[in-house]
């Protein structure tokens, strides 16, 4: 799934990685999104690592704790390749401004302090220059960790799937929160943070359940060391995958099911622990698939979605309504045994995605960031957000930026959604000035929405003006 490289079972048993062959090493490096430079010493790091880099961009106005609609930048993305189609990324997204998010290692950042106190972060100072330049508003995810924080060697970096996906010991949490401490003074302007991703590394072998309390540990140590630079950076957690199952299963959930599944009892009791013993927060983040842990579909697409809906409503239950809602990730398309998602049309990818924007949404979602699986170069590049950047032709829209980018202009934080009939075929989501149509169906139709007969072609996607 573009993901991270694993399937989906990985993160509830991890497997060691043994006797895997060099050509398959390769390709989870490639998958986990950094190409595999570590070797021993620290040659190239510093000991400077909490300067501030560059020229930060001063927000405008206070910050909010939510963000609105954009994506994640992973293995490759337009901050490299062609400077002419690296530059027509850059200007496109600077008149959408969307939200940026970045992780500190991994999806296109190297080990950012290979040694305790010699940091390394050429590679996200060139991210972070990017989403300064393109005008965005830049989100880091403080995930993952340098090996000697969990059982390695300092100045080596594993880039296997295996080691990247390793959480910090218990002993090196501290370590963690400083160095999130660090990235925190080093970007003065990024003033909005999630803790790890995924619960990677956060499983309990013997109890065969999530390790909710290594993880809650470690997000209130890094909590507070980010509120001790500035009380005004945002923090949220816990990332976890909102995990669904067939309800005949095992560990399914009694109390969050619908048509589409039941979620994982054990992925909620972590929800519930976190949520009882945090620190504090000032956003809430999970992610998710409409579709099953089987990769099951139920009972199509298009329904499937309504488990953003579900989901999003227990979470805001659970604390309160207080917190905005953050989807960090969100599917919709079943990966292949490859991890990829080649196939479905553009035009049916788009739709569902539309359809799932609108489930988010309706479950009190206000952010979320699309997983952009971009490619460095080559003709074909399904459901990315341009065109690959690796040659001067490159960076232009795909269907799916001009969906993010409508969608995020459209409803962002604070929109007052507005009431409206439609056929059932159809998806709607509506304000005072704009209606968004999504057509379900593989066929061309004619539907009534808002009181008028609206033609639409096979999955087509359709802004309305009131």
């Amino acid at each position: 799934m573009a993901r991270h490289g694993r399937e989906a079972g990985a993160r509830l048993r991890p497997a060691a990685l043994l006797g895997v062959s060099a050509a398959v090493a390769a390709m989870l490096v490639a998958l986990a999104g950094t190409p595999p430079g570590g070797g021993a010493g620290t040659g190239g790091t510093t000991s400077g690592g909490d300067e501030v880099h560059g020229a930060p961009v001063t927000p405008r106005g206070r910050q909010q704790p939510d963000v609105g609609w954009g994506f994640t930048h992973t293995r490759f993305s337009a901050d490299a390749g062609s400077p002419r189609a690296v530059a027509r990324v850059e200007e496109r997204l600077r008149g959408a401004r969307l939200p940026q998010n970045q992780h500190i290692m991994g999806w296109g950042a190297d080990n950012p302090e290979p040694a305790k106190g010699r940091y390394d972060f050429a590679a996200l100072d060139q991210r972070v220059r990017f989403m300064r330049a393109s005008g965005a508003t830049p989100v880091i995810t403080l995930c993952c960790a340098p090996d000697w924080m969990k059982g390695g060697e300092a100045g080596r970096t594993d880039w296997s799937q295996e080691a990247l996906e390793t959480a910090p010991e218990p002993e090196h949490y501290d370590d963690f929160a400083a160095l999130a401490a660090t990235v925190a003074e080093r970007y003065p302007d990024v003033r909005h943070f999630i803790v790890w991703n995924e619960f990677k590394g956060f499983w309990n072998d013997a109890a065969q359940r999530w390790d909710h309390e290594g993880y809650t540990r470690m997000y209130n140590l890094v909590y507070r060391a980010l509120k001790d630079v500035d009380e005004d950076i945002m923090v949220g957690g816990p990332y976890l995958v909102m995990d669904s199952l067939d309800p005949r299963q095992e560990h399914a959930s009694a109390a969050l099911r619908g048509p589409w599944g039941a979620l994982d009892q054990r992925v909620l009791d972590a929800f519930a622990h976190w949520n009882r013993h945090k620190a504090g927060a000032d956003f809430v983040v999970v992610d998710g698939s409409g579709y099953t842990r089987d990769g099951e579909l139920r009972p199509d697409e298009f329904a499937a979605t309504a488990k953003f809906t579900a989901v999003g409503e227990w979470v805001r239950r659970q604390t309160g309504g207080g917190l905005p809602l953050w989807w960090a990730e969100y599917y919709v398309e079943p990966a292949d045994a490859d991890d990829q998602r080649h196939g479905w049309t553009e035009a049916r990818r788009t739709a569902v995605q539309a359809a799932g924007l609108i489930a988010m949404v309706r479950g009190g979602a206000s952010s979320g960031f699309y997983w952009n699986p971009q490619a460095e170069r080559g003709p074909g590049c399904p459901g990315c957000l341009w065109t690959p950047t690796g040659t001067a032709d490159g960076g232009g829209e795909l269907p799916m930026y001009g969906l993010l980018s409508r969608f995020a202009a459209a409803f962002p934080p604070g929109t007052a959604y507005a009431r409206v009939t439609a056929d059932p075929e159809v998806r709607v989501l509506a304000t005072g000035r704009t209606i968004l149509v999504v057509n379900t169906r593989g066929r061309a139709l004619r539907a009534t929405v808002d009181g008028r007969a609206v033609g639409l072609r096979a999955y087509e996607v359709r802004w309305l003006a009131r």
